[in-house]
């Protein structure tokens, strides 16, 4: 584990975007972030866990707390069994990991062999691709979960704070679109973390934090398997701008695009500073160099306005907001 403090986030995002964080703590293992995880909800120090650095903006003004970069990269394939299956830890590169069962004649991860975040991310926001999703693919994840005690004890102290190391299958994790119980539990505890009107004002931390997932693989040939991640990272190329960017800004509305809603309300191209809506693809944002959350944060207003006005749609974020705003 390495500790630093008041460090530049804008290196670890994929968008070249953010602050400063008041300290960034590295983690090498899962048994490393579980320990850190559980020291930190001991000592009710706010926090946040920072993967690939995709899906996220930062604050200009940074985070108040710690970043636990995740850098737990275990990866375990196990072939023998049918189906086979992976065993990887939260902060391996997801990409990396289909690309490894590609190698394998493994399939069944074709379709996530160019998403760049990390395995957790992935279980958090339900990630997808080319038609399928992460839903389709989890057997289980592992998962620290911390809660208090429903009654305080008799002697009138306050409830104990229970944290246990669970195994989730799909039906506790509850999947949605580009999302799950864990990130929607996640984004209510930063919201009570901020909140004012509280008797006491919580400490802004996610009270369930995914360690690993294991996941589904299929038997193939390792040509097959390499033939269609080519076609799928063609089609990537071919459709999604190169450059530092946060990935898909917005949700697809039901029945709809986002990217095409943005198109048609003319707004490809348009440029705040450094940011830019990408001129290839509507829902992409693109850091040109020295652009700021500020300018990206004002670009975001300006579609869901327009496209609001113009078509009576609330785009919803896809990608989340770190850090004071």
């Amino acid at each position: 584990m390495q500790f630093q403090s008041n460090v530049s986030l804008a290196p670890y995002t994929s968008a070249r975007i953010g602050g400063l964080a008041d300290g960034l703590l590295t983690v090498n293992t899962v048994d490393d972030l579980e320990s850190m995880v559980g020291f930190l909800w001991e000592e009710e120090i706010p926090f946040i866990i920072l993967g690939g650095g995709s899906n996220v903006l930062v604050s200009d003004a940074g985070v108040r707390g710690i970043v636990i970069l995740n850098r737990a990269r275990e990866v375990e394939f196990d072939v023998e069994k049918d189906p086979p299956t992976v065993w990887a830890a939260s902060g391996a590169n997801f990409g990396h990991i289909a690309r490894q069962a590609g190698s394998r004649g493994l399939g069944g991860l074709e379709w996530a062999a160019g998403i760049p975040g990390t395995v957790g991310g992935a279980v958090l926001g339900n990630a997808g691709a080319h038609g399928r999703e992460m839903a389709r693919n989890l057997l289980m994840a592992e998962i620290l979960h911390r809660e208090l005690e429903d009654k305080r004890s008799k002697n009138g102290n306050p409830p104990r704070m229970l944290i246990r190391r669970e195994h989730w299958d799909i039906e506790d994790i509850q999947f949605s679109y580009r999302s799950s119980r864990i990130k929607e539990q996640n984004i209510q505890d930063q919201q009570i973390g901020k909140s004012e009107n509280l008797e006491r004002v919580g400490v802004n931390q996610p009270s369930i934090v995914v360690l690993a997932a294991k996941l589904q693989l299929a038997h193939s040939k390792q040509e097959e398997v390499e033939a269609l991640m080519k076609k799928f990272g063609d089609y990537r190329r071919k459709t999604q701008p190169p450059g530092a960017s946060m990935g898909s800004m917005f949700k697809n509305p039901p029945g709809d695009y986002a990217g095409r809603l943005i198109e048609e309300a003319g707004l490809k191209g348009l440029r705040v500073g450094d940011a830019a809506i990408s001129s290839l693809h509507g829902n992409f944002f693109i850091n040109f160099g020295h652009a700021t959350a500020a300018d990206v944060w004002d670009l975001i207003s300006l579609s869901k306005n327009i496209v609001a006005s113009k078509f009576g749609v609330d785009l919803e974020l896809e990608i989340e907001l770190i850090g004071a705003w």
